[in-house]
């Protein structure tokens, strides 16, 4: 056996073991994590030391920056649930699009918002949203979350300015105008196969407990006073808004502008959201006439949940690493160029072997564009923007065990291992081969 056939076996071992230890043996996936990572660093030739290191590194790559989006994020979902925020804009979402079709109306919030957000705030930005409309409506959780989900996957890997995305519009040499556009042509189809739609289908097939901890903290009580509509979705978007004007000015001032150095500064998601989470504390707050000790303790209170969350995102993102360092992705990678594929097929293989093997879209789709871009800028006829969907398409399939966005959605709708697999993970596998289909459907057109 070939040292790479041994590395993707060992791979394969790790995620199987990830499974029956958390789903068969109902260890904690905290545990379960730091073990394995640390198991299949050593299977495949890491030094101990250099094993734990790659485990730790990873664990501070994800919080780094997840833990303050998390954190921020609950805390203004938090303000928008106790103030009546959230009810408002779920109500007058239920109002306007009927109980029917309200799944559909928060696939396409998701889809707007997620444009020029991570995943991540996009999610904690939203979540409380979901929380109320399922309460209110009776509906069930994944019936109304998967739509979410989809919506904010979609344009997370298909779409600039997301960085990936971003870098792959680079790689490839392509038209960031002309791949937006494609992007929604391609992204929209497959956010509502994979939200709405396969939601109302899989959503009878799972029973969710009863108590979800954290849909007590943000789905918010009926309030007699809530604010108004306007206000209320104006302060969710704030982060939206300053994202945006961050990536217009990297767009259209010169590089050594203060203005773009400070739309840059107030752009930048965490910066955004403390922003937002402030602006709530009055134009949410004050019209409650909440003190100053309920605020404290509405941001204390929402924080708890999140511990176990955070804990297990962590050990997700030190598992990512050490696949990455032990040399996984690689022997991926030239596995997938051997096989001789047009370039359309093989960024998506490439992409969607990384993306399975270390659970990263971001890393499954820069490591793919610079795997394929010389192969594509060699085949004459290649689109490139075409090419940056097809990556991203890939990167986003089968999401499973290894990815930090598979433990932040079980943690925050409360299900089991086995449950998120039936649900994110195939909702996360449609929009991979959806996607890819309709690019490849574009591509005739084009």
């Amino acid at each position: 056996m070939t040292a790479d056939a041994r590395l993707l076996l060992y791979a394969l071992l790790a995620v199987i073991a990830l499974v029956v230890l958390i789903a068969r043996l109902k260890l904690h996936p905290f545990i379960a994590l730091v073990s394995v990572s640390l198991a299949m660093g050593v299977a495949a030739g890491m030094p101990p030391v250099a094993a734990v290191k790659a485990f730790q590194d990873g664990v501070g790559n994800v919080l780094g920056f997840i833990a303050i989006v998390v954190g921020l994020g609950t805390m203004l979902g938090k303000m928008m649930a106790e103030s009546g925020a959230a009810t408002r804009i779920a109500t007058t979402l239920i109002d306007l699009f009927g109980e029917r079709r309200v799944h559909w109306a928060i696939m396409v919030v998701a889809f707007i918002v997620g444009i020029p957000v991570f995943f991540q705030v996009g999610f904690v930005l939203l979540i409380p949203l979901v929380f109320t409309i399922a309460r209110r409506t009776g509906m069930s959780l994944v019936k109304i979350g998967i739509p979410l989900v989809a919506g904010l996957s979609v344009v997370h890997g298909m779409l600039p300015p997301h960085p990936a995305a971003m870098l792959a519009v680079t790689a490839y040499k392509a038209d960031v105008g002309r791949t937006i556009l494609y992007g929604l042509l391609v992204g929209l189809p497959t956010a509502a196969l994979a939200g709405p739609i396969f939601a109302t289908w899989i959503s009878p097939r799972i029973v969710l407990p009863a108590e979800n901890p954290i849909a007590k903290q943000l789905e918010g009580e009926s309030v007699a006073q809530m604010p108004g509509f306007g206000i209320s979705l104006f302060t969710v978007l704030i982060p939206v808004i300053l994202i945006v004007l961050a990536s217009a000015a990297d767009m259209t001032l010169d590089p050594a502008s203060s203005v773009r150095a400070a739309l840059h500064f107030v752009g930048h998601p965490i910066v955004a959201l403390l922003l937002a989470l402030l602006f709530s504390f009055w134009s949410l707050g004050r019209p409650r006439h909440f003190t100053r000790e309920q605020v404290m303790k509405f941001c204390n209170d929402c924080l708890a949940p999140t511990a176990t969350i955070l804990l297990v995102i962590g050990a997700g993102g030190g598992f990512n690493q050490v696949l990455v360092q032990s040399g996984v992705g690689g022997a991926i990678a030239k596995m997938a160029i051997g096989s001789h594929a047009s370039p359309l097929i093989l960024a998506w293989i490439v992409a969607a072997l990384i993306r399975v093997a270390t659970g990263s879209s971001t890393v499954a789709m820069t490591a793919a564009a610079g795997i394929v871009a010389p192969i594509a800028l060699a085949t004459p006829g290649t689109n490139a923007e075409l090419l940056v969907l097809a990556t991203g398409a890939g990167a986003l399939v089968l999401s499973h065990v290894n990815d930090a966005g598979f433990w932040l959605i079980k943690e925050f709708f409360n299900m089991t291992v086995p449950q998120t697999l039936k649900t994110w993970t195939v909702a996360e596998t449609i929009i991979g081969v959806a996607g890819l289909g309709f690019t490849l459907l574009l591509s005739l057109a084009l």
